[in-house]
């Protein structure tokens, strides 16, 4: 009788919640769509990868470089601080209109596929990266031959780039930063177009706070050159 029940039993617990395994060509698209899912929602609101477009924040960051940028933070009600590297959308005129494509057409088209989830830069979007040197209410003084000064006190700059001045090739003058807005200086001073060299167009040369689209946190690639991006010392006093 033993041998006759076993098998019943064992037929009972095969009927009992037990599923056929898909096979894996069945899973794969689900497996694809939940990562790029995860992957767009990770863009769209947690942390962005930028790359580094020219050599205006040499030595701090070189051109290719790829960062990853902080977006959640503006989230919870942060704002841009001095000393802070951030990335955001041109102000208006701060760039060339126009920027060169992908020929072929199915790259084009991958490329494009690939920025929309964030693995890949785009080259449809305008955006900058630039240090922060000023937020709204500071006064900012830029004279030949002098260093930077944000509120009469003078930035010490060990991050600008070996042989620039602080000031010398866009002396400014004295501005003030109006409210909800960054005055932005590249690191390669005599290699950056930034708040300086728009001063005299509409605008300022400010910046809105709502433009900036995160803080670079981490240099990411190469590995070579991995590296974290703080608030310098001088900001901090």
């Amino acid at each position: 009788m033993t041998d006759e029940k076993e098998p019943d039993e064992r037929r009972r617990r095969r009927g009992r919640g037990v599923r056929t395994k898909r096979p894996w060509w069945k899973e794969l698209p689900v497996l694809v769509g939940v990562a790029l899912v995860l992957a767009l929602v990770i863009k769209s609101f947690l942390v962005q990868a930028f790359s580094i477009p020219s050599g205006s924040m040499q030595n701090t960051l070189q051109k290719d470089d790829r960062v990853l940028v902080d977006k959640l933070t503006p989230w919870f009600g942060g704002t841009p601080q001095r000393g802070e590297v951030v990335v955001f959308r041109d102000p208006g005129g701060w760039l060339p209109e126009g920027a060169p494509q992908e020929s072929n057409a199915a790259l084009r088209g991958m490329q494009k596929a690939l920025a929309f989830v964030g693995l890949m830069p785009s080259v449809d979007e305008k955006d900058l990266i630039k240090r922060v040197i000023a937020v709204g209410g500071d006064s900012v003084e830029c004279n030949r031959g002098e260093p930077v000064k944000v509120n009469g006190k003078p930035l010490d700059e060990p991050y600008i780039h070996p042989g620039s001045t602080p000031c010398d090739d866009y002396p400014v003058g004295t501005v003030t930063v109006p409210e909800d807005h960054l005055w932005v200086m590249g690191d390669h001073r005599n290699d950056s177009l930034d708040s300086r060299a728009h001063v005299h167009e509409p605008g300022g040369g400010f910046v809105p706070v709502k433009n900036v689209i995160g803080r670079a946190v981490t240099v990411a690639w190469p590995i070579s050159r991995w590296d974290t991006l703080p608030v310098p010392d001088t900001f901090r006093r």
